[in-house]
């Protein structure tokens, strides 16, 4: 039970984020449920106790304030990873977060920037590979050139990733706008 994690949704029932998908931990869901700034959506069939009180632990909660988001993905570390699919740009190679590095197309030494249009996931080998050169100096050519992705496309890449991870009460939420197949 210590590990269990309460899907939260904006007040429209969508899923603040799907990178990395919108999670609290079910202590956070129950102190705001408490709190009266989330409404209980869908519960674990798990029961906690103080002495007074005994509370199922909430699986699915959602905010009562609409959150409304400016339309850019947050420059992060994940959000790279997840835009470049989780593998190098130089050896197209899929790998796990923990073998991932970002590298500078543009070397930062040489005037390159830290942002979406200069920076691509590459795994360990390849970065050393390439190293304070440009993927042509290197002869390391880009699999994709690095942009700007929309939160569109981040969402419709992470929720490839989901896979067994989601808890059943989670289902409805986190795949609302799927299409069904009969």
């Amino acid at each position: 039970m210590l590990n269990l994690q309460t899907l939260v949704l904006n007040a429209d029932f969508r899923p603040l984020s799907y990178h990395p998908l919108s999670l609290w931990s079910w202590k956070d869901a129950l102190s705001a449920l408490l709190l009266d700034r989330v409404n209980l959506v869908e519960n674990y069939d798990v029961k906690v106790r103080s002495p007074s009180i005994e509370l199922e632990v909430p699986s699915v909660v959602a905010l009562k304030r609409y959150i409304r988001f400016d339309g850019r993905p947050a420059f992060t570390r994940y959000n790279i990873y997840l835009r470049d699919d989780f593998s190098c740009q130089y050896c197209a190679g899929h790998f796990p977060t923990s073998e991932l590095t970002f590298d500078h197309v543009q070397p930062k030494s040489r005037g390159g920037r830290t942002e979406w249009t200069n920076v691509v996931s590459a795994c360990a080998p390849c970065n050393i590979k390439k190293a304070n050169r440009t993927p042509l100096e290197a002869q390391m050519p880009l699999i994709q050139p690095p942009l700007e992705p929309s939160i569109k496309l981040l969402n419709r890449v992470a929720k490839t990733f989901h896979g067994d991870n989601v808890h059943h009460t989670w289902v409805d939420y986190v795949y609302w706008d799927s299409e069904l197949y009969s």
